[in-house]
This record gives C-alpha cells, sequence and structure tokens, in this order.
C-alpha cells in the first residue's frame, strides 16, 4: 500500500513540536506493517541543507507567484518529496514566524501551496505514482484534503490528524479568490468558518477519516469545552473519528544506550539512574540529598498549565521536593520560574529555552516529571517518562489519562501503577498528588517497582501503526 502524508515538520529535518516527532516515526513503523510513506514536505532552508536535491519529478513555472518543483529525497530512514518553492520557504525563522516569532503574514499563501501540491500528487502529477491513501497533519496540511474534494483525487481515501485542535489555520474571507477553489468550496459544508476560511475546518469537512491522538482527546473535543469552536462539526463527523495514542521512537528513546546520559541503565539496573541524578543536579544548581527530583520539561504556557504550578511551587518546596525546569514560552511564566529558582536557591532550578540533549539527562535523573496540561491531545514526555523510569504526575486529561495508570491503593497492591493522576486546572489537586507521590517515594521498593512497571509499558509506534494500517485498509476497502 502505498501513503503520501503531507506535513509542515518531520523529524529528525524540521521540528517544532511533537508533529515532527509522530511524522518522522509513524512511516518508520508503517513500514513494518507493509506500508509505504512518501512523505510531502516544504522546502525550509534546514531542509534543504540535509537531503540531496535531485532532478524535478514535478515543476511548477508558477504557484502563488513563483517558480516551484517538487524533488524525491531520503534522510533518516525516511522517503521525502520536497516542496521548493523558494519564494515561500527560503526564509531565516521557524517554519511559521520570523525570528521573533511572529508568524509568517502569508501563511495562508504558504500552506495552500503546500497542499495544493499535494492533491496535485494524490491526483498523479508524479509519474508512475499514484497514492492509495493520503494522510495529513494539522492545519497546514489540512487544505489538502478540500482540493482533493473538489478535483481529480476526490476518489482517493484520505485522513487528517488532528495533533492540537487548538490551532485551526483561520484567515479572513479575502484570502479565498487566490486559494484556486471553485466558489461552492466558500460555502458552510465546504471551507467557510465564521465568515472566514478554515484550513483544519476545510479538513475536518473533506476528510474520509479524522483521528486525533488519543482515545479520550478524541471524546474531549465533542465537547464545547474542549472542541475550540469545532465541537458540532466533529461530532456530527463522530462516526469517522478515532483515537490513536501517539508511539515514541524507542530507539532514539533508549536508556541502556542513550548517548545524552552520563550513565546508561535498564530496569534491572535503576541504582545507576544516581550518576544522572547527579548530573541534573549540578546543571541546575540544585542541592544534593536524598529528596525527591522531580522535573519539569514543556512549553511555557497556558495549556500547558505552568501557572497553575506555578500559583503552588512554593508549597511543593515546602513539601520538600526539589524541582528542575526546562523550557520557554510565555515571558511572564519564564520570570516567575526564574524568580522561583531565586528565591529557593538549590531547591528549584530553571533554565529557559530548549535542550535535547537535557531532556533526555532530565528523564533519566530525576524521579518524578510534572506534567499539568489544561489540554493534552497525547503528550509525549509523560511517554518518555516511562520508558526511562521518570514516574509522570499529569493531569487527568488526553493522553495523559489515557497513558498512565494513577497509583490508587488498588493499582499499587496489583503492582500496576505506573504515575499518578490529578484534576487539571486545581492547584489544590497537584499538591495532593504530589504528596501521593512522595508518600510512595518514602518506600523504595514501591518506587522502583512503579519504575519497572512504567518501562514495561509498551510505548512504541508497534500498536499505533498497527491501528493506523487497519484504517487505511477499511478505507481502501470502502473504495472499493
Amino acid at each position: 500500500m502505498q501513503v503520501l502524508a503531507v506535513t509542515p515538520e518531520i523529524f529528525p529535518l524540521i521540528k517544532t513540536g511533537g508533529l515532527a516527532d509522530v511524522t518522522g516515526a509513524l512511516p518508520i513503523a508503517l513500514a513494518k506493517q507493509g506500508i509505504s510513506t512518501r512523505s510531502l514536505v516544504p522546502g525550509y532552508p534546514a531542509v534543504m541543507r540535509a537531503v540531496k536535491k535531485s532532478a524535478p519529478l514535478h515543476s511548477y513555472p508558477t504557484l502563488h507567484s513563483g517558480e516551484a518543483t517538487v524533488f524525491e529525497a531520503t534522510a533518516a530512514g525516511l522517503d521525502l518529496l520536497v516542496l521548493d518553492a523558494p519564494h515561500l520557504f527560503d526564509r531565516v525563522g521557524g517554519p511559521y514566524g520570523d525570528t521573533t516569532g511572529v508568524d509568517w503574514p502569508d501563511n495562508w499563501r504558504r500552506f495552500a501551496a503546500l497542499s495544493y501540491v499535494g492533491a496535485d500528487i494524490a491526483a498523479g502529477a508524479i509519474s508512475g505514482y499514484r497514492p492509495d491513501v493520503v494522510h495529513t497533519h494539522d492545519w497546514q496540511a489540512a487544505l489538502t484534503l478540500a482540493y482533493m474534494r473538489y478535483g481529480e483525487a476526490h476518489d482517493t481515501p484520505s485522513v487528517i490528524t488532528v495533533h492540537n485542535l487548538a490551532f485551526q489555520g483561520r484567515f479572513g474571507a479575502g484570502i479565498f479568490g487566490e486559494l484556486g477553489l471553485p466558489a461552492t468550496a466558500m460555502s458552510l459544508d465546504g471551507v467557510e468558518y465564521y465568515g472566514g476560511v478554515g484550513y483544519l475546518k476545510a479538513g475536518l469537512q473533506s476528510a474520509w477519516a479524522i483521528t486525533t491522538v488519543s482515545p479520550t482527546y478524541a471524546a474531549e473535543i465533542r465537547t464545547p469545552e474542549f472542541g475550540m469552536g469545532l465541537d458540532g462539526l466533529i461530532s456530527m463527523r463522530a462516526a469517522d473519528l478515532k483515537g490513536i495514542v501517539n508511539g515514541i521512537d524507542v530507539d532514539i528513546w533508549d536508556p541502556s544506550k542513550d548517548d545524552h546520559l552520563k550513565v546508561g541503565y535498564s530496569a534491572k539496573t535503576l541504582k545507576s539512574r544516581a550518576a544522572n541524578r547527579t548530573a541534573v543536579e549540578e546543571r541546575f544548581g540544585l542541592v544534593h540529598d536524598d529528596s525527591p527530583l522531580f522535573c519539569v520539561i514543556s512549553r511555557l504556557t497556558w495549556q500547558k498549565g505552568l501557572d497553575v504550578l506555578v500559583g503552588v511551587l512554593d508549597e511543593l518546596v515546602g513539601l520538600g521536593v526539589r524541582l528542575a525546569v526546562l523550557g520557554s514560552g510565555d515571558a511572564a511564566l519564564e520570570g516567575a520560574l526564574l524568580a522561583a529558582a531565586a528565591r529557593h536557591s538549590g531547591r528549584v532550578g530553571t533554565v529557559i529555552g530548549y535542550d535535547e540533549g537535557l531532556s533526555h539527562l532530565m528523564q533519566a535523573g530525576c524521579d518524578a516529571i510534572l506534567i499539568p496540561s489544561r489540554f493534552e491531545p497525547c503528550g509525549l514526555t509523560q511517554l518518555y517518562g516511562l520508558r526511562y523510569g521518570c514516574v509522570p504526575i499529569v493531569a487527568r486529561t488526553g493522553g495523559l489519562a489515557d497513558t498512565v495508570i494513577d497509583a490508587n491503593e488498588a493499582a499499587l497492591a496489583a503492582g500496576v501503577a505506573t504515575g499518578f493522576q490529578f484534576d487539571a486546572e486545581s492547584g489544590a489537586a497537584l499538591v495532593h498528588a504530589v504528596k501521593r507521590a512522595i508518600e510512595v517515594y518514602a518506600d523504595k521498593p514501591a518506587w522502583a517497582i512503579m519504575q519497572k512497571q512504567g518501562m514495561k509499558a509498551d510505548v512504541s509506534w508497534d500498536r499505533s501503526a498497527a491501528k493506523y494500517a487497519d484504517l487505511y485498509r477499511s478505507l481502501v476497502a470502502r473504495k472499493t
């Protein structure tokens, strides 16, 4: 089976978050299911530097006011189709904004172009290649499905995966005339969304199937609280909606052979984590003692619930925990966490920014990871925590609820607990969960059992890839 994936980012070439991890790992996992994936990605500078440019497979004399070509490449075991359109993607900054983080004003044009090309390829623009299924990711690729629906590839099965419904790609109605869609598409049943154009909405309306990255999040986005204005449409398409939990690349995230660690270890050699713990203490300027060492590895945003954590941080320190924080985001939250580090010298350490290697070391050296998200479609850091014996303490929402088994009395007695859950948006509930964790931490054998249980969990892509493969096959069967 041939699948065309259309995505705005892909690990290890270009990454801003978990979306790239998924689009980088899923094709490799699908290969074990007998499915071949080619991923269409924009030719950002980082992508162009990482691949060898070949002869064009398809050319566009003008694609949104500039020349463009599509060429094939391989990188990190991935088969790529790269959209080389310098006028759209050859820019200094990130994939979506400039060096200051401000969105590019023509993002509507950039990702309409990516989507147009995706639909073109679906319709056979590349000689000898026509995919059996097209799988798009998030709003930046969602318009692919509208172009397919109103074009020659309308009979090609399609899937859209929503990684985070909060990001929707909403633009004014004035752009519609430049999208190249028929006038009938500017309707409630098409791309129109609250008087403008909605890219994600268009994809949700047009896809044969909709997936999101956990069963709980699939249920949550059908409610006004989590539906972000799209709950009505998603509820209407509930029969075509499926939640599939993400996996992680267990070769990259392997504590027994992770080059970012001071000492590798396994579930049988947990005592070797001590060297990594010492390295974390030194990096964050924390005192060296036997008190619980917790970490936060996150974007510092409202969605991630970091304001809830900040509100009870002094109380947590008073309970005897130490905290290492790595992340960046809202300036106010960055300032509050830096102030907490100054106020609790030796007990709280804060590093502003993102450091892939340090994030690995923290998972390997800290006792637990705090994830107080208000909503979390899937979450990956808790999966890394499970894999590394860093016990997750998570808000009961989305994929966090689906992947962490709460250490209630029954689960502890049965030896199946892998972490602690608490009600989202509640500082008091977070404090209570931390108190529960401290109690179990004091019982070293019980804590070790929980760590080992988490490390045994199947957090690979194998099970999830099998579910995607089943979905693809069901769609192809529907077509025939």
